[in-house]
């Protein structure tokens, strides 16, 4: 990659966005942060479209990332395999990015495989895609374009 590429792409993935994690009961697992560590509940809402009910949990006054506690909604969601599959715990790392539309051009470009043929509606509005575990090193890793008007 050249220099002016990797400038490029510098200005187009900013940050980690959150880490999502799988979790059987919502409210349960929201206590426990506040709990143990103190972190507020800075957003919360249902994704019908994904199948969850989530909440962005962290330190209150924060702007940096965050932790995304999933439920799942129904016995059919993503969050619900994955639950049966593998228990609770990591489900995705997110990135923040500036342009997901020109992000997947370059990764598609690059013959990386994302889920989503456009991207789809996530947390507060955001625009969202995934890049293919298998493609991102056993990870699945998700593109997070927040809406500017949600903050």
């Amino acid at each position: 990659m050249t220099a002016s590429a990797t400038a490029l792409i510098n200005d187009l993935v900013v940050g980690i966005d959150h880490v999502g994690i799988a979790v059987p009961d919502l409210d349960a697992a929201k206590a426990w942060y506040a709990e143990h560590l103190g972190f507020a509940t800075l957003h919360e809402e249902e994704n019908a479209e994904q199948g969850v009910r989530e909440a962005m949990v962290g330190p209150a006054g924060t702007d940096g990332a965050l932790i995304q506690l999933l439920a799942p909604l129904n016995s059919e969601s993503t969050i619900a395999k994955f639950l049966d599959r593998n228990g609770p715990g990591l489900q995705q790392l997110a990135v923040r990015v500036t342009d997901i539309d020109e992000v997947v051009a370059r990764l598609t470009g690059a013959g990386l495989r994302v889920l989503y043929p456009e991207p789809r509606r996530g947390t507060a509005d955001s625009r969202i895609n995934f890049v293919h575990p298998r493609d991102a090193g056993g990870v699945l890793l998700e593109l997070v374009e927040p809406n500017p008007e949600a903050h």
